[in-house]
């Protein structure tokens, strides 16, 4: 296995980070498909265009993980679209790689918090955010802009500054 690289995403990978995603989300049995998250063929138009990033995860280039970073007001910042392929989880620290490659993009441009929402038998990315410092909150904590994702059922927020 070679080193893993974090990128900005490029479109030449789109069907490759589609592919990870929803092994992944049905992996864990979440009912959701790809005509449910439609930013998944606009990721540039979806994030990069309006303020937020996306980055990949690369290893041989084959996309192993992906994180996605949605712009929103008042300094805040959504994490979306974070997956990391089976083989890399744990300690091959890809999670963790992508996260510090988005706190760090945030914290250049002074953004305030991030916020994030995942599904209750995500018990290991649950760890992992808390352990990041991230603190378990509501949804009616979430920011008024931040878009709720019918699936997600349990809700973290990071103070930046």
């Amino acid at each position: 296995m070679s080193e893993v690289t974090i990128k900005p995403f490029e479109k030449r990978y789109e069907s490759k980070v589609i592919e990870l995603i929803t092994s992944i989300q049905k992996e864990f049995a979440i009912n959701i498909t790809l005509e449910d998250q439609p930013d998944l063929l606009r990721i540039e138009e979806e994030y990069i265009e309006n303020g937020g990033n996306f980055w990949i995860a690369l290893s041989d280039d084959q996309v192993v993980g992906t994180i996605a970073l949605v712009k929103l007001k008042d300094g805040n910042g959504a994490i979306k679209k974070m997956f990391a392929a089976p083989a890399f989880r744990g300690e091959k620290q890809v999670g963790k790689q992508l996260l510090d490659t988005l706190i760090a993009y945030c914290t250049a441009r002074q953004d305030k918090n991030l916020y994030l929402g995942t599904v209750d038998t995500f018990i290991a990315a649950q760890k992992f955010y808390k352990k990041h410092g991230f603190v378990e909150c509501t949804a009616a904590d979430m920011p008024e802009d931040y878009q709720i994702m019918a699936v997600d059922n349990v809700f973290f927020k990071k103070e930046l500054l």
